[in-house]
């Protein structure tokens, strides 16, 4: 079999399934925040276990910490470009699938180097009184809907989408619609068939909004309005919206399921409640940090192709073999925590791989802490007595999906 056919048959192979087969469905699954019992259970047979094969290329997945930490750095062995495999790119161009997660060098460096102006310390200090606004205006609806709410609704999504519209200079009256166009973009119940419609929808809308600003600069001041007069020589609109798209994806759905999930956590830990509510920083970064870990919704990384044969754990891998690093996986290593099933911020460490590592690291992952710091410690102080108001039992997590989160968390103001 050729290259270029065994690559064609291995694409139609992932795209074509309507369902992801049951037995290789663990990575993605949980058990509340928990990763399910299979998941545990690989760690059997080791750091590096195989998830799959398909049409002779061998897919392996990772679990532990610092294997994980290996390939996720190693850009000399591992290509992230699995674009042939997983999408069509005779597409239009706002259904291609890519971004800087899908990139490899020189191509990734020159994307980056746009966005990573944006996200210095002095840039990210000037969001501060945003993200205080947005947070405000959140805990002020809550109150007024009270003394039930939806948290995932009125502050999981709210906060995170007021924060990420204002960076990008959303105008007001397009946030309602730019909000139903960026719903279901990691949901994998089937084998994630709607997610290329679903993710052009918001693609192609930051396209056009790069197009009119190009046309005939008038959008509030934010990351668009800067790509297109600090860049705008340089891309195109495809290039530029699909940077913002991507700044989008990883800011809003992921921090959303993050402030959810991290809530509902912190409900069943007076303590770390309490420590929230001195605010302390350096208390308070505790909390956010084992939080990262614990809940880490994320739940993989981009998959990794081997670009020749190499040595991950104690396994050796083919060229053209695929990696998936399991960030849950690696957060619960318990190789790396004595207690990787418990949520101890005292015992917090440095080094999460919620935001991934390396190269492909999110260009976002410190406006993402600030924006959980801002936004948990606001939470506590005005509502100190937050109780859930359902059986944890009647909770609905995802079923199958990349970015792990709760559907509805019904809570009691206090």
């Amino acid at each position: 079999m050729t290259t270029s056919f065994r690559t064609r048959a291995l694409r139609v192979a992932v795209t074509s399934s309507r369902r992801i087969p049951a037995r290789v469905r663990y990575p993605l699954q949980r058990d509340g925040v928990d990763p399910v019992a299979r998941l545990e259970a690989s760690r059997v047979s080791g750091d590096v276990v195989p998830l799959v094969r398909l049409l002779g290329v061998r897919v392996w997945l990772v679990t532990g910490y610092d294997v994980a930490r290996a390939v996720l750095a190693d850009s000399d062995s591992f290509a992230n470009d699995v674009r042939g495999l997983i999408g069509r790119q005779d597409r239009a161009p706002a259904e291609r699938i890519g971004g800087l997660g899908m990139t490899d060098q020189p191509d990734h460096g020159r994307l980056r180097s746009v966005l990573t102006p944006y996200f210095t310390r002095r840039r990210l200090a000037d969001l501060q009184a945003d993200i205080d606004r947005v947070v405000e205006a959140a805990l002020d609806d809550m109150a007024a809907h009270g003394p039930e709410v939806d948290l995932v609704r009125r502050f999981g999504f709210t906060v995170p989408f007021g924060v990420i519209c204002d960076l990008l200079g959303m105008p007001e009256v397009d946030r309602d619609e730019f909000r139903r166009r960026g719903a279901a973009r990691f949901d994998l119940r089937d084998a994630g068939a709607g997610i290329f419609d679903t993710a052009a929808g918001t693609r192609q809308y930051l396209i056009d909004l790069v197009a009119a600003e190009r046309r005939a600069p008038h959008l509030p001041e934010g990351l668009v309005s800067r790509m297109v007069a600090d860049h705008g020589d340089e891309f195109d609109d495809v290039e530029l919206g699909g940077l913002a798209d991507g700044v989008f994806l990883g800011g809003y759905e992921t921090s959303a399921s993050m402030l959810s999930l991290g809530t509902y956590v912190l409900l069943q830990s007076p303590d770390a409640w309490a420590t929230l509510r001195r605010g302390e920083p350096h208390e308070v970064d505790r909390v956010v940090e084992e939080l990262l870990r614990f809940v880490c919704p994320v739940q993989v990384a981009f998959p990794r192709v081997a670009r020749h044969e190499v040595t991950v754990g104690d396994r050796v891998l083919r060229k053209g073999d695929i990696v998936l690093v399991s960030l849950t996986g690696a957060g619960r290593d318990p190789a790396r925590h004595a207690d990787p099933a418990r949520f101890d911020p005292t015992s917090a460490a440095p080094g999460t791989l919620a935001f991934g590592h390396g190269l492909h690291r999110c260009v976002g992952a410190e406006l993402a802490r600030m924006e959980l710091r801002t936004a948990l410690v606001a939470l506590a102080r005005r509502f100190p007595d937050l109780t859930l108001a359902c059986d944890p039992a009647d909770l609905r997590f995802t079923e199958l999906a990349i970015v792990h989160g709760v559907e509805r968390l019904p809570v009691h103001l206090g």
